[in-house]
């Protein structure tokens, strides 16, 4: 939704206390998780000149963690998207399943462009 008093604040003023900067979509993977994963890549990738083998395997098992995570992500989020169309009655009015079909599109858009 376009906000004109924002608009016309300058894009250096820096931002009221609580005031939350839109970033897009909640990322998939929880804050905890990708931190973790990006630790353990980027450890593997400064000890490979030291020991190749084992920060290849390392890497590979920040990968294999985040393939899981993202594996048990997206499923949590189909059941609650199917979850909340799935019982509606079949009078249900388009809106409701539109905002489904959204939300699926978007979910889906954004593995593609992964």
């Amino acid at each position: 939704m376009y906000d004109q008093t924002r608009a016309q604040q300058p894009a250096d003023r820096p931002r009221a206390t609580g005031e939350r900067r839109a970033t897009g979509p909640e990322p998939l993977i929880p804050p905890d998780g990708r931190e973790e994963i990006a630790r353990r890549l980027g450890h593997a990738v400064n000890t490979f000149a030291d020991s190749p083998r084992e920060a290849l395997e390392e890497a590979e098992g920040a990968l294999d963690e985040a393939a899981a995570q993202l594996a048990t992500a997206l499923a949590a989020r189909r059941q609650s998207l199917r979850a909340g169309w799935a019982d509606l009655d079949p009078e249900t009015r388009s809106t409701e399943l539109r905002l489904a079909l959204r939300e699926y599109r978007e979910l889906t858009g954004r593995l593609l462009r992964a």
